[in-house]
């Protein structure tokens, strides 16, 4: 009997112990499972802030003036500060601001763009936070090295461009006689327009991306006929590359006015979006049927070239195909065929079978059969090639 009572108190010795190293255990594993998470959780804020600071340095101008646009509360007292007939410089804070300014008192109160009106009529610079959503300090005076090149002459623009350059930040400068705003951000300058003559200009520049636009559509007419009847030059697709190019570059110009006009340019932002529609799709396609092999080059070349180069076709021609514009040359076949149904394998197939377009509009039902393996998609195809060449012989568009 004692000696089962022996065994039986071992035995519960023996499960405590083992109840004990079980918790331990888990204790560590829930330690490891703590340290793992807070690893992972470091590792993900050094690449938040990694990507931050990328960003940071990818940002120009175009990227700060969105925080002046009609309608906003800087902006607003942007206006009031002109209209009141008095300079100001605005400047938001950063991590390298600390060293460049002294005096002046700190305010720390939130941003209203009343509060930022009535401040700028003392002398000094005042410090926003970088959000903008706070007014930290006024009335200061800005000390940025004077070593750093600036082609401004009045005192406040100078420190101002220095300011930015120096703290790598947005500074705002009122002219009080000129009664001019200017914006500077890192190395970058922009004088900031009235919105009335931003929109003049932006509707005067899309009245002309309309007549380019118009002529596109007229040169894509006759291209179409000159591809179905195989008689396309090298200045024909040059002609076509060239339009696409200039309507492009009118519309960074225009999108950087719509910018700067902020929700007032609503209006021109749906007709720019009318008229660009499917534009680069149709580079794209270009370049690929006639430079299958070249085209990220191609692109490079075309979005590099200037405005004198970019109208001279026999430059273009010797550039993009190395041929002059007077010599033919056969489409492969993507851009006609994209107007029909075929899967991406099959216009694949196709392409890869005949070579050139002009083999594939020619081809009987048996060809076809042999390039897709399939005389229902034969019959089938060949029938949308003839109704597409139909219409586009009269002049519909697909």
């Amino acid at each position: 009997m004692e000696k089962e009572q022996a065994i039986s108190k071992e035995e519960e010795k023996k499960a405590i112990k083992e109840n004990e190293e079980g918790s331990i255990n888990a204790n560590n594993k829930d330690d490891s499972k703590e340290e793992e998470k807070k690893e992972k959780e470091d590792e993900k804020e050094k690449t938040s802030k990694h990507k931050k600071g990328k960003d940071e340095k990818r940002k120009t101008i175009l990227d700060m003036i969105k925080f002046v646009v009609p309608g906003t509360s800087l902006r607003n007292a942007v206006i009031n500060i002109v209209k009141g007939g008095h300079g100001a410089l605005i400047v938001l804070g950063s991590s390298k601001m600390q060293e460049l300014f002294e005096g002046g008192f700190r305010v720390n109160c939130r941003f209203t763009e009343q509060r930022l009106t009535e401040l700028s009529k003392m002398d000094g610079a005042i410090i926003l936070s970088d959000d903008l959503k706070r007014i930290l300090y006024a009335n200061t005076l800005l000390i940025p090295s004077t070593e750093i090149a600036t082609d401004e002459t009045g005192t406040r623009h100078k420190a101002a461009e220095r300011t930015a350059k120096q703290a790598e930040t947005f500074v705002i400068a009122i002219s009080e006689r000129r009664k001019q705003t200017t914006l500077y951000y890192k190395d970058q300058r922009h004088v900031l327009k009235d919105s009335d003559e931003i929109l003049r200009r932006a509707t005067e520049t899309l009245q002309i991306l309309e007549k380019e636009r118009d002529v596109f559509e007229n040169l894509m007419n006759n291209f179409n006929i000159l591809e179905i009847t195989n008689l396309v030059y090298a200045r024909d697709v040059c002609s076509l590359l060239q339009k696409i190019e200039v309507i492009i570059r009118m519309e960074k110009v225009i999108k950087r006015y719509l910018l700067e006009m902020g929700n007032e340019g609503i209006i021109v932002k749906m007709r720019l979006k009318e008229l660009v529609k499917n534009i680069e799709k149709e580079g794209g396609i270009l370049l690929k049927d006639y430079a299958p092999s070249n085209q990220k080059r191609l692109n490079t070349i075309l979005s590099h070239l200037n405005y004198e180069g970019l109208l001279d076709i026999e430059t273009l021609s010797r550039l993009l195909f190395e041929m002059h514009p007077d010599d033919t040359i056969a489409p492969r076949g993507y851009r006609m065929l994209n107007k029909t149904n075929l899967a991406k394998g099959e216009l694949k197939n196709i392409i890869n079978y005949f070579g050139n377009l002009n083999l594939i509009l020619n081809a009987n039902l048996q060809q076809l059969k042999e390039a897709l393996k399939s005389e229902k998609r034969a019959e089938t195809l060949q029938k949308e090639l003839s109704s597409v060449k139909e219409q586009l012989l009269t002049g519909r568009k697909i």
